[in-house]
Formats: structure tokens, sequence, C-alpha cells
């Protein structure tokens, strides 16, 4: 019983036991797996910090990976970052063979693309794929079909910076190896070293790229250096060969030893163990006084011209560089050594060197250098350095020939030397007065461009950078103070019109003496142009001392004038601006203020003064906001064009129109079209408002033509701003000619006072305008500016009177200066115009004195009134 106990009791400790052998077993295979698997993992990181390529890397970690898992099938597939391209760095696999034999006629990239890398590289997340999921995966069409179908594929990616540019795969062809989260961990790991190794290779690789590039740098830095180097020993040998030339020359050597150091000399430059110097003398023999061969010891002696290689030089008069087969060619061609073959010797002759010597400005001889094998090849650089060197050797050949006759002409020479001494000197002389001539002219040029041609006073320039000065002054010394004067004389066109120019410029001259004698020395008065003076009084105490300035003007130039022996009396307005009424005055803004307050003056009778002040300030302001408007206007198209028609007196028929602007102020009211130009002038939009016009023609013409018929003349009348300058007149041709204008019918009309301003451009501009078949005319004649000889030179078609004129028929001297117009322009066959015609009286007057075509109000009245119906007596 005891037995059957004990027996009992024994066998499931027995079992116990197993079941703990077997634990402990498991236990073990467990712990050593994890030893393996940390051994593996060790080499793989010790691995990825010793490898220097990634092909040795890929290899080692495929040899750790297949310790932990089945990886007999395992590959690499690496992404381009810059090209997207998809490549195998790394490929085993017992199963298939490489992708690029499998499919031959497939590109790579686009294959690995298509299967299950390619969506492991767009997905960025790693997968393990049995068939289910292979299936699946075909069936979306996200995948294709590649290879040998396996049991499990397990691809991670391979992430650098977070971006995808890998894939790590392993697959399994047996169903007893299986992957699991393990086999995902570890390929996780290995992912994460190669993208450890790929960054480091890649910054190995970039830093000894920019090692190889910086080494390239230094090596050609060296080499440049080195030919630098190369290139100044070369420099300082030539130099010293040169000097070594000159002192030779000025040796008294013997001529063989001359002709011996100066072989010695050029064998420093270049190897020359065949080398002579030939030279011409008076009875044209060919003589040689230095000659040394490795083919001869005898001097060859003197012989008269013939055709060899020498004379070939010396005829050419060129340095040549000749190659065997060179003068091989020249001797087949008779070109050299037809007339004497006993001559040649060139049969051993590797290469050959000529230069001709130069002396006394002939070809005298000739140095020639020669070869008899490869082992020094003469280049062109070679040529080119005997051929400088050969220039000196020539000065000192010269020299030694010359030593005689320089002693024997020494007393001429000084002779010629105390010459051109004293010829130098004279020249000295001349260029030292020519020197000062221009300084005279340039500070003359200065002086004209900053003064006033007629009355010597400074000039709007001048003024401006005196005024500019001045309120620098001001700012810098805020006590001080000065005043600006603004004068325009009264009844200056009287003068011109009554008296003529010179008596005018006679008057202007006059003017300024009387008005410089009231200002101090350190005042500034300048001419502005016309009639319009300024003056800077400078450093002023108090008001009184410009409104004292101010009277005494007044007071002058109320005085009579001797004009043409009659007495004329004159007088002026005069606009003061002060300096210290506004801390961000200019000098623009200074002159403006003098200028509005002149006109104010003006306005208030003239012959006063007006100081500026904020009432005028007010007043500059509404003529600032004008100029805006104006300006505005003038952009948005907002002014008014009507047409003045040009009629022919005996027969009432509209021959021309003339557009006229005009602007509807809404304060203002109607601005006329004088009152816009001026403005337009004032504001510096004259071309603006032309171009205005013009483009209100053009676009209109068509309808001009249907109201006035086909046959209708267009009168316009523009600035001559429009020819003083290349560019401005090129535009106007260009709008000439795309305009839709019949140019014939084109009729320009340009300021005769413009016209004798500046005649030379306006000869050229006219010529260039009739090329386009538009017609030219002058307006404005009359007031005494154009001569008859300025005139007939002129492709001119028509005149125009001055507006004024119809205003002054007022006795016979007027009126027959008027027919005298007239006669003018029949005796130059021009056409004729008289304009501004108000009243009936100017039309019957202008008949008289034998005008048949005119324009103004009168005129349109009186033909509109014959164009109507006459009422029936009925």
């Amino acid at each position: 019983m005891d037995t059957i106990i004990s027996h009992s009791e024994t066998f499931p400790r027995i079992e116990h036991l197993q079941k703990r052998v077997a634990r402990l077993r498991r236990l073990a295979k467990k712990y050593k797996r994890s030893e393996i698997i940390q051994n593996a993992l060790l080499g793989i990181s010790n691995i990825a910090t010793q490898v220097t390529s990634l092909d040795d890397f890929y290899q080692r970690v495929h040899l750790h990976l297949q310790q932990l898992i089945p990886a007999e099938n395992f590959f690499i597939a690496s992404q381009d970052a810059k090209t997207g391209l998809t490549s195998l760095p790394f490929f085993a696999d017992q199963q298939d063979s490489h992708p690029t034999e499998l499919y031959p006629d497939q590109e790579i990239s686009a294959l690995l693309n298509s299967g299950l890398t390619g969506y492991v590289l767009r997905n960025g997340e790693p997968l393990l794929c049995d068939d289910n999921k292979f299936n699946e995966l075909i069936a979306s069409g996200d995948i294709k079909s590649l290879g040998s179908p396996s049991h499990q594929w397990l691809g991670v990616p391979i992430k650098t910076k977070d971006v995808v540019s890998g894939v790590l795969v392993v697959q399994s062809y047996n169903e007893a190896n299986t992957y699991g989260e393990l086999e995902l961990e570890l390929m996780g790991f290995i992912c994460h070293h190669i993208s450890g190794v790929m960054e480091r290779l890649e910054h190995h690789q970039q830093l000894e790229q920019a090692i190889v590039e910086r080494t390239k740098e230094l090596s050609q830095a060296y080499e440049k250096v080195k030919q630098e180097v190369t290139e100044r020993v070369k420099a300082e040998k030539l130099q010293k060969t040169l000097f070594e030339i000159a002192d030779l020359s000025a040796s008294n050597v013997l001529q063989q030893d001359f002709y011996l150091r100066l072989h010695a000399i050029i064998s420093q430059l270049i190897p020359a163990n065949n080398c002579f110097i030939s030279l011409i003398d008076k009875n044209n023999m060919l003589s040689f006084p230095f000659y040394v061969s490795q083919m001869t010891a005898e001097y060859p002696a003197s012989r008269p011209m013939q055709d060899g290689l020498t004379e070939y030089i010396l005829q050419h008069k060129l340095p040549r560089l000749f190659s065997a087969k060179d003068i091989s060619t020249m001797v087949s061609l008779g070109e050299i050594y037809a007339k004497s073959p006993e001559l040649n010797k060139t049969d051993r002759m590797h290469q050959w060197i000529g230069i001709p010597l130069i002396i006394n400005g002939e070809v005298a001889g000739a140095l020639t250098i020669y070869s008899l094998d490869d082992a020094h090849i003469y280049q062109l650089k070679d040529l080119e350095l005997l051929t400088f060197v050969s220039q000196h050797m020539a000065n000192a050949i010269e020299r030694k020939l010359a030593a005689e006759s320089l002693k024997n002409s020494h007393e001429l020479l000084e002779d010629k030397v105390v010459q051109r001494t004293m010829a130098l000197a004279e020249l000295n002389n001349n260029l030292q007065k020519e020197i000062n001539q221009r300084r005279k002219m340039e500070d003359q040029l200065l002086y004209d461009a900053q003064h006033d041609g007629l009355t010597g006073l400074p000039n709007r320039s001048y003024l401006m950078e005196r005024l500019s000065q001045a309120l620098k002054h001001l700012r810098r010394h805020g006590l001080d103070q000065f005043a600006l004067l603004f004068i325009d004389l009264d009844r200056f066109k009287v003068i011109n019109d009554s008296f003529g120019h010179l008596e005018g410029d006679r008057f202007l001259i006059e003017t300024s003496q009387r008005i410089k004698s009231c200002i101090r020395d350190n005042d500034t008065l300048a001419r502005m142009g016309g009639d319009e003076f300024v003056i800077l009084l400078d450093s002023i105490n108090a008001t009184e001392d410009a409104v004292e300035v101010c009277e005494r003007i007044l007071q002058i130039l109320s005085m009579p004038y001797q004009l043409a022996k009659q007495e004329f009396i004159s007088g002026a307005s005069i606009g003061v601006a002060f300096s210290g009424r506004n801390k961000l005055v200019t000098s623009e803004s200074l002159l403006r203020d003098a200028d509005a307050a002149m006109y104010q003056a003006k306005a208030n009778g003239k012959g006063c003064f007006v100081i500026f002040d904020n009432k005028l300030s007010a007043k500059s302001k509404l003529q600032h906001d004008l100029e805006i408007e104006f300006k505005q206007a003038l952009e948005q198209q907002g002014f008014k064009i009507h047409y003045i028609e040009v009629v022919d007196f005996n027969t009432g028929e509209i021959i021309a129109i003339e557009p006229q602007v005009e602007w509807h102020h809404l304060k203002q009211g109607i601005i006329d079209h004088s009152k816009m130009k001026r403005l337009a002038a004032q504001y510096q939009l004259t071309l603006n408002l032309d171009a205005y016009m013009f483009g209100h023609l053009n676009e209109h013409f068509q309808s001009i033509k249907q109201r006035y018929g086909t046959n209708i003349d267009l009168h316009l009348s523009i600035s001559s701003q429009h020819i003083k300058n290349k560019f401005v007149l090129r535009n106007l041709k260009n709008t000439i000619k795309g305009s839709n204008i019949d140019l014939r019918k084109l009729i320009l009309f340009f300021n005769e006072q413009a016209l004798m301003q500046d005649t030379e451009n306006h000869i050229n501009g006219f010529e260039l305008i009739s090329q386009l078949d538009v017609q030219i005319g002058i307006d404005g004649y009359g007031t005494g500016y154009s001569s008859l000889s300025c005139l007939s030179f002129l492709p001119i078609k028509a005149l125009k009177l001055d507006e004024d004129i119809s205003k002054h028929l007022l006795n016979d001297k007027q009126l027959q200066l008027v027919k005298a117009y007239q006669l003018t322009a029949q005796t130059l066959n021009f056409d004729m115009y008289a304009t501004t015609i108000d009243t009936q009286q100017q039309v019957r007057q202008f008949l008289e004195l034998g005008y048949m075509r005119g324009q103004g109000r009168a005129i349109s009245k009186l033909f509109n009134e014959k164009k109507k119906p006459h009422k029936s007596c009925a």
C-alpha cells in the first residue's frame, strides 16, 4: 500500500518537472534569440558608423539580417529626391532574377513604382502584405503584379528628414517563414540606420566634393601664380636681354666680338645652335657678318641677291617660321632655289626661322635660326619673341654701323638739337597760349551761359543759383532776410511796334543801367527774358529797405527815354516777396510769389509796386489750383473744340477751318483759346495741348469732310517746341504719319517770333515736315521779326497776320505797312490771311488793301447772313 501511494505521488512530480524543463528550454531559446537579435542590432549599429559606402553597408546589413529573419529574398529601393527616379542599389532574391532581366523592355523606375515598392514610396508607411492584401491592392488598381508570387512581402520606408527616400523589402516564398511585429520593428530599426548612413555619406560626399573643388581652385590659383611667375621670369629675362643688347650697342668691341656676344644674348632666350645674320650692302650684295652652323664651320662668302630662303624673307619683309615640309613645298613650286639650286642646303633642316632686320626704315638684312632635329620645336611665340628682339638687334647693328658717321656728324647733330630745343620751346609757348586761350573761352562760355547776351546781366540760371545760395545762408542764419523784386516794364511791346527792335534793344540796355544804379554792389540784378527783370536784395534790415529801392526804381524808370530822336515815357510794375514769410520757401516758390505780386501791381494800374501777402498767397493758391484743374481737364479731355472758318472774301466760300480750344470752367466761366494757349505755356503743357487739338482733328476728320467738303484745308497753329528737339520732332513726324488726315490739306502754322529766335532748327524741322506732304505756314506775321530774305528760302505756303494788326488800322502809315505785307506775300507766291476781323469796317479795309482771305467774328457773321434765304416780299 505504501509503495502504491509512493508511486502515485512520484508521477505528478515528474510531470511537473518536465513542464518546468520545457519552459526553461523555451526561455533559454527566447533569451538566446534575444541575444542574437541584440548582437545583430549592435553589429548593424557598428556597421552604420564604420562603412564608407552604401553598397558595403547594404551587403553587411543583409548578412546580419539573415541571422534574425528569413532574408534570402531581400532588396533595397532608392528614390532620387531631385529626379524622382527609383533604382535598386541592392538586390538579392533566390526565386526571381533582377527586374531588369525579367522585364528588359521596361524602365526600372516605372517598373518599381507600379508594384508594392512604389506603393510604400507613395504612402510612406510600412506594409506587411500577404496573398489577400496583395490581391486587394491589385483589385483596387494601386499596384500591378510583378515577379513570382510570395507568401509574405514586408516593406518599410526609409525616411530622410521625414521625406521617403527609399524602401527596405524582404520576401518569404515559404509558408513556414512568416513575418510579424518583431520583423517589422527590426526592419524599421535597420531603415533608421540606413537613413543615418545615407545622410552621413551624403554629407561626407558633399564634404569631399567641397574639398575637391577647393583643391581644384587652389590648384588653378597655383597654376596661375606659377604661370605669372614664369611669365615674369621670361619678362625679366627679356628685359635683361634688351639691356645687354643696349649695352652692347654702346660698347667699343670689335665687329666679330660684337656678333658673337649678340649670338650669346639670343641663345639665352631660345636655342640658337644654328644661327646667322645677313646684311645687304650698297651694291645689293648679301654678306654674312656672323655665321654659326652645326653642318659646317666655313663662313659663306658674300654673293649677289638670288632666290634663296634668306632672299625670300628680305623680299616679303615679314617674319616667317617654316617646317621641313613647308620648305620642300616651296622648292617644288619653284618659289625658292629655282635659279640657284646650288645654294639649297635645306635637306637636313627640321625648322627654319627668318626675321627681316629693319635699319633706317628699310629691310637691310635678316636674322636666321634653324634646327636640324626635333630636340626643340620652335613655335609662333618663339617667332614673336625673336621678332621683338630683332628690332633691338637691328638698332644695335644700326648704331654699330653708324658709329663713324655719328662721330663725323656730331657738330651737325648739336646744331639740330639746339634747333629742336628752340622749336620745342616755341611749341611750349604756343601750347601755353592755346591753353590760356581755351581757359578764357571756357570762362567766356560759362559767363555766356549765365548772363544775358543783350544787357550783360545775369540770366535766370545765374539768379536761381544765387537765390538757392541765399536760402541756404538763411537756414544757417535765421535772423537774416532778403527780398526779391520782380520788375515788368510797361509799354515795351509799343516800343517794338513803333520804333523797331533795334530801339527796343537800346531801351532794354538803358533800363538795365538805370535799375542797376538803384541797388548795391552785393545785390543781384538779372534779366529773366523779354522785359522782365528780377532783383535779389541781399541782407536787408527791414521791409522799408525794399520799399525804398522800389520807389527809386519807379522814379528813375518814369523819366523820359530818347528813342529814334523821340521822347518816350515808360514805367514798370514791381512785385516784392520777402524771404521770412514761410519756412518751407524754395527758390521757385519765392520767384512765383514775386511774380504774382507783380501781376497784381499791373492789375492795380501799373507804375507801382505790390508786396506779396496772405491775400496774394490765396490768389496764388487759386492759380495753383487752376493749374491742377487744367492738367486734369487735359488728361480727361475736358476741353471743347470749335472751328474758326477761313473765308474767301470774293466768293464767300469757306476755304479752311482752324480749331480753337476753350474751357468751360465751373468758377471762371469760359476760358477762350488765347488764354488757353497762355495757360498751357505757363504750365509747360504746350506740346500736350497741341497734341490734344491734333488728336481731335484726326478723330473728327471724316465728319469735317462731310460738313465742309473734301476740298477744305485744315489750319493748325502749333508751338515751335516741336522742332527744337530731335526726339520731339520725331514724335511729331510719327503722329502726322499715323493720322487719318489728308496731309495735303493740312497747313501747320509756326510763330514768326519763334522762327527768328531759332532759325536753324526751324529750317531743319520745316524740311523734314515738308517731306510728309504737309504744308508750312507762319502766323503772328507782321511784328517785324522776319525779313524777306529769310522767308524766301523757307518751304512756306502761307502767312497769317498777327492778331493785333487788325486793331491798329488807324492811319495811312499803318495801312501802307499792312498793304506791304500783302505785296510781300504776293511777290513770294505766299497765301496771305487776315486775322481777328471783328468789324465790317475791318473787312472793307482789308479788301481795299488787296487781302482775299481772312478769319474773324465779323467774317463769320457777314457770310452767314449771305447764306440765309431771302424772305418773299409777299
